[in-house]
């Protein structure tokens, strides 16, 4: 008896059923394989993180995350020295003659950033214009010469060459956010930088789904609302509203706590009315009391799916 064997489809990933995100994905991964590194750009909440990781599974080598801060160091970055070990060894070989050997090495502990470049790991940087300049320059001569300084370790060399499979990912919010540098311009100008707007509603519906339990038609409905909130903003500036982790927070908890996805439902209403409210203050006037009402009737909009 000839026993068939039947290959199983490979499942596509929901990023790779919208149009939007497969280009991006397809050129992003032919650059990082020619090289160079790409860096996403845009508002908070539309989903850079979460398609940089993505991006970097599908690089084939292993991730390595570091999230950029303000208190970020280069020994943060290289590694930190932890003191000396000491190994001795006696020799007794002869009964009248002792010798002993003592041998002191550094004891240092790889930061991430190090351990990255050593092996060849596809590196994801989020938000890296967090972290000063002057950790980020560390960047210039990994991206430029190919090699890391080694600053503050005791080595013979004073460099390591980058590994050929290394490769990196930033992202970034736009500068006029809190608690943001300026971007280094020799910084920039090795990397390939992509700005992500607010993505189409399909292609949003589509990150909503993968991110949580609901339905495609559910999601649907979520992202229709959340861009009917955006469209009340007032103000042109960086901040447009509530992102694509709004409509990510309705969903998960609307399925968690068993809450009708119906604009008709009291408690619905009001999850939606928690999440988008403040947010959408930042974008609007605070005097206009008509915002509140109109919030409202946005979420009563929604249709049961």
């Amino acid at each position: 008896m000839t026993e068939t064997k039947t290959k199983k489809k490979k499942k596509k990933h929901l990023y790779d059923q919208s149009t939007y995100f497969k280009g991006l994905i397809r050129r992003s991964l032919q650059y990082l394989k020619t090289g160079y590194p790409i860096h996403f750009t845009g508002p908070s909440g539309i989903g850079k993180t979460t398609l940089a990781i993505h991006i970097a599974k599908q690089h084939k080598r292993p991730v390595m995350l570091i999230n950029g801060n303000r208190d970020l160091s280069n020994q943060d970055l290289l590694g930190a020295f932890n003191g000396y070990k000491s190994n001795k060894v006696k020799d007794n070989y002869v009964r009248s003659v002792y010798k002993i050997e003592e041998n002191v090495t550094e004891s240092w502990s790889d930061g991430r950033l190090l351990e990255a470049v050593k092996n060849g790991y596809t590196l994801v940087y989020d938000e890296f214009t967090r972290s000063p300049p002057e950790a980020n320059n560390i960047f210039l001569p990994i991206l430029e010469e190919k090699i890391l300084p080694l600053y503050g370790m005791k080595k013979k060399n004073s460099f390591i060459k980058v590994h050929p499979d290394f490769s990196v990912i930033f992202t970034s919010n736009p500068v006029e956010y809190a608690g943001v540098y300026d971007l280094q311009d020799a910084l920039l100008d090795r990397m390939i930088t992509l700005p992500l707007e607010h993505m189409d509603q399909e292609s949003e519906a589509i990150a909503v789904v993968d991110k949580s339990a609901v339905t495609k038609a559910e999601a649907e409905e979520i992202v229709a609302f959340m861009a009917r909130v955006r469209n009340l903003c007032t103000k042109k500036q960086a901040y447009n509203g509530p992102g694509l982790r709004a409509s990510i927070m309705i969903a998960d908890l609307a399925k968690r706590y068993e809450i009708p996805i119906d604009g008709t439902n009291e408690a619905f209403v009001q999850l939606c009315f928690d999440i988008t409210w403040f947010p959408l203050q930042a974008c609007t006037d605070k005097s206009d009391d008509r915002i509140e009402k109109q919030l409202l009737a946005e979420c009563k909009k929604i249709k049961a799916g």
